[in-house]
């Protein structure tokens, strides 16, 4: 009877001083699975230092890790993308390469997928070693992207989770350019359960995922899987409409009898400001969709290879 193939994707950026350990671990994973085969596409995504060297050098020793390097960097899910378009397997794993996705859990995973689950996710109960802004940044997300999509994206879901080949090729048939994969997976739907983990701090080296970085990846993940903030623009414009056409009546009596006194100037300048301040991020809101589909109409791919080694 043939074994059923687990293939595992994990883009690698800067992370020479964490390829070695995060290998060794994955290793002794695979050899407690005895009863599936494994396939290992690790993505250097335009790495600066000598992590594709040290991929080299591990992928030559043993056969199961493929490597692929890209042109450039992709962010995260551009080498997520790169890796599904290679992927084979009758499920698939999705992972980090600085070991805050503990390779240890992926059994758990299997376990879950043996059940009949078809998207097994981890979620995030607690984050060691990190900073107390990022910790508001991924609160706020969670919250906001989660009343945006009518919760599809589940509170605290990360990357880090085991896929069944149909929900994985759902996803691979999505070719929109801003791509927020934890957000795709979560649209196809499928059977899906979170399982709880603690994400232990980077393993080594300095975490590129700065905070800057990460609201914008934030903003295009909430703006690429929901258009309720321009409902939520229209929305405001009648409910402001309304309260105009409510509150003009009793003030153009009370002009009328009293005169416009003067006294008032400084509330009608606050007024003005408070307005004119909203439709500056009602524009704003509205620039990022424009900036979405901008991205769309350009067509350009979502990531582009320039070598690899092991691959059939």
């Amino acid at each position: 009877m043939n074994k059923k193939l687990i293939s595992i994707i994990i883009p690698a950026y800067n992370e020479e001083d964490c390829v070695d350990e995060l290998c060794g671990r994955l290793q002794k994973v695979m050899e407690s699975e005895k009863q599936y085969e494994f396939e290992i596409f690790i993505v250097e995504n335009g790495s600066l230092d000598g992590t594709w060297e040290k991929l080299r050098r591990i992928a030559s020793a043993d056969n199961r890790i493929k490597i692929i390097k890209l042109s450039r960097n992709f962010r995260m899910d551009g080498g997520l993308t790169a890796g599904l378009n290679y992927v084979k397997g009758d499920a698939c794993v999705l992972m980090t390469a600085d070991l805050q996705d503990p390779p240890e859990l992926i059994p758990d995973f299997l376990r879950l997928w043996e059940q009949g689950y078809e998207n097994i996710y981890g979620v995030v109960t607690k984050r060691d070693g990190t900073g107390l802004l990022r910790k508001l940044n991924s609160n706020l997300f969670y919250y906001v992207a989660g009343k945006l999509t009518d919760g599809r994206i589940p509170r605290n879901a990360s990357d880090f989770r085991l896929v069944d080949k149909k929900v994985y090729e759902a996803v691979k048939k999505m070719d929109e350019r801003n791509r927020f994969v934890r957000g795709l997976f979560a649209w196809v739907g499928f059977s899906s359960i979170g399982v709880p983990m603690v994400r232990p701090p980077r393993f080594a080296g300095v975490s590129n995922a700065h905070s800057w970085k990460v609201i914008d990846l934030a903003f295009k993940g909430i703006f690429a899987n929901s258009y309720k903030p321009l409902k939520l623009i229209t929305i405001f414009g009648l409910a402001m409409s309304g309260i105009s056409f409510i509150s003009i009546i009793p003030l153009s009596i009370i002009w009328l009898v009293n005169g416009v006194p003067f006294a008032g100037f400084g509330t009608l300048v606050a007024v003005a400001l408070l307005v004119f301040g909203l439709l500056s991020l009602m524009l704003g809101i509205m620039s990022e969709y424009v900036g979405l589909i901008y991205e769309e109409v350009k067509g350009r791919p979502n990531f582009i290879v320039s070598d690899t080694r092991g691959l059939e």
